[in-house]
């Protein structure tokens, strides 16, 4: 007979324990999962970005990136033209003195120059033209690229349950401090 008290206590706790988990399992649930994911949201984010530079970025609701991609593109196309200005000047000044028609040291742009700084000048300015139009491509991919994985990055959870925090402490003997982190991963 005790044993069978022994028993029923034990079934009772262990019945009052499971519960509790249980329900503690279910809080914890459901603090996790804060929002529905949407799969959709990151290819949505990379084409509405592909197609006008800075709206993939205002659909993450990161506004504040939405200049610097404006100021990076522009400035690459800015240097792009003016490379481009400057390589034809060069150009048609050579091309001139081959031809003969050129006036020479009354021109007050490149009267100056011998041919063979013409061809200098030119291959500079075709040079980075060239890498102007290659850094206004790789801004234009990086742009997409961010607007891409930030789109990842807003279904990521995030919550306390798992963190990373810098700890400083004191050491009691020579009261020296201790850099470190502290990493916490809670069930």
């Amino acid at each position: 007979m005790k044993c069978f008290r022994y028993i029923a206590i034990i079934a009772c706790l262990f019945l009052t324990l499971n519960g509790n988990a249980q329900q503690e399992m279910q809080l914890r649930a459901a603090d996790t999962v804060k929002n529905t994911i949407d799969p959709n949201a990151p290819a949505r984010a990379a084409f509405l970005s592909a197609l006008v530079p800075g709206l993939g970025q205002a659909y993450n609701k990161k506004y504040w990136k939405v200049p610097i991609v404006y100021i990076g593109m522009g400035a690459g196309i800015y240097y792009y033209s003016f490379n481009q200005k400057e390589y034809k000047g060069f150009r048609n000044e050579y091309k001139k003195r081959l031809a003969g028609t050129s006036v020479g040291s009354a021109d007050a742009t490149y009267g100056d120059f011998s041919n063979d700084q013409l061809i200098r000048g030119q291959k500079f300015h075709q040079r980075n033209r060239d890498l102007s139009a290659l850094i206004t491509a790789g801004i234009y991919i990086l742009n997409i690229v961010d607007a891409n994985v930030d789109a990842h990055l807003m279904q990521f959870n995030v919550n306390d349950n798992l963190t990373i925090k810098p700890d400083l402490k004191q050491n009691e003997i020579d009261y020296r401090y201790a850099y470190g982190l502290s990493f916490t991963f809670n069930f």
